[in-house]
């Protein structure tokens, strides 16, 4: 009786996974079919507005590389300055024979049912490669976008630092502006070289009946860096995100920081763990969720397996709605000595006190409101396009709104 109880103690503070267990086949598979676009001519000035608030600038110029997918067809790929490759997925597998060894390597096929359809019915996706000691001032910008109502993507990408390397990618991942429902799946295997840098920025802006299932693994070796930026301001349907970060060499480095808003009907489970497999290695995790009236769950997992390691977990959540609940669900696991990892989470409202005390300097009340939540959602992301870091603010000044 003793251990039920433990358990059901257990699993009442570490909640389900949100969302539904999706039907597959209740999505199309019939996707439009666009033909590749050399001079992105086939847009229409809706949809650049709809890219351009997910951080696509549909143009070639200050971007090392560029790929955009529409549905199940690429309509655009190409790197545009030495030391970088940007190739479809499945471009990449005939070139090269090394490369069916690492796929899969991080994300197993078997992980669950979105998993397996992405092998068993893939799209394509999308291959970067940044090559030995190429530092790339400019970011490669990708996108993955729903041209068609209730289509399916399946993608599957590879990342590949090589040693020495240091590479920017930018990846903005939305709907056609018709489009308001459908599902994502995506595969996404990252591999940072010794020495190298990998900064990865997502931007979701998806419909509102949108389901997202990423699935992700990155391996960090020695010396290596990897910086992940992840923005959902928008409404969408349900996202499952849950990378994980093995930090295989001493020395290796993982940040891991989101800025999320969950809007009315959203329900938002998105984390992220890091293994800590090596001497010396770092992580930091941090979390900024808002919910405006959805559901939010804000998870982190550091895993310690070698001394000298130091990590920190952070997840913060606010609540703008009586009708939005939040969770944070940090979990630290050390499994030798010497490790050194701490956490902090917190969840709740915006003082009354903190609100007064900005209008008694002359701020109206959501002037106010929006000073503390734009204060409270400062995470610096660097990379972004003017426009994007607009759409950021503008989104965060909305969120104030209403209080």
């Amino acid at each position: 009786m003793r251990q039920v109880r433990e358990r059901a103690e257990k699993s009442r503070h570490k909640p389900a996974a949100l969302g539904p267990d999706l039907d597959l086949e209740a999505f199309s598979r019939v996707g439009s079919t666009p033909k590749y676009d050399p001079d992105y001519r086939g847009f229409t000035p809706e949809e650049r507005d709809r890219l351009l608030k997910a951080g696509i600038e549909l143009t070639d110029q200050e971007h090392a590389g560029t790929f955009f997918q529409a549905d199940a067809a690429v309509v655009h790929c190409r790197g545009n300055q030495p030391g970088v490759e940007v190739k479809t997925i499945v471009e990449a597998l005939q070139e090269y024979d090394w490369l069916p060894d690492l796929l899969w390597s991080l994300v197993a096929v078997d992980a669950d049912k979105y998993t397996a359809r992405a092998e068993l019915a893939l799209d394509n996706g999308y291959f970067i490669r940044a090559l030995p000691g190429a530092v790339l001032k400019e970011p490669v910008e990708s996108c993955l976008y729903l041209r068609t109502d209730r289509f399916s993507q399946h993608v599957h990408n590879v990342v590949i630092v090589e040693p020495g390397a240091d590479l920017n990618v930018i990846t903005g991942c939305t709907t056609h502006p018709a489009v308001t429902s459908g599902l994502h799946i995506g595969v996404s295997e990252f591999f940072v070289r010794q020495g190298g840098r990998l900064t990865f920025t997502m931007i979701h802006n998806w419909g509102e009946d949108v389901h997202v299932r990423p699935r992700t693994g990155v391996l960090v070796e020695e010396n290596g860096q990897y910086i992940s930026n992840y923005i959902l301001l928008k409404p969408v349907k349900t996202v499952q995100m849950y990378p994980t970060v093995t930090l295989a060499g001493e020395g290796a480095v993982a940040r891991l920081q989101s800025i999320i808003i969950a809007h009315p009907g959203s329900e938002l489970d998105i984390g992220g763990r890091v293994i800590l497999q090596a001497p010396y290695t770092r992580a930091e995790v941090i979390a900024r969720s808002i919910t405006t009236g959805g559901d939010s769950i804000a998870r982190g997992h550091l895993i310690g397996l070698a001394p000298e390691i130091k990590a920190h977990l952070e997840c913060r959540g606010l609540i703008l709605s009586e009708k939005g609940r939040m969770y944070a669900v940090p979990e630290l696991e050390g499994r030798v000595a010497g490790v050194d990892m701490s956490h902090e989470a917190a969840v709740g409202r915006i003082a009354q006190e903190e609100i007064e005390y900005l209008m008694a300097r002359g701020l109206d009340e959501d002037e106010a409101v929006s000073t503390i939540v734009r204060g409270f959602l400062s995470v610096k992301i660097e990379g972004l396009p003017p426009a994007l870091e607009d759409e950021l603010e503008a989104a965060i000044q909305e969120s104030g709104k209403g209080m």
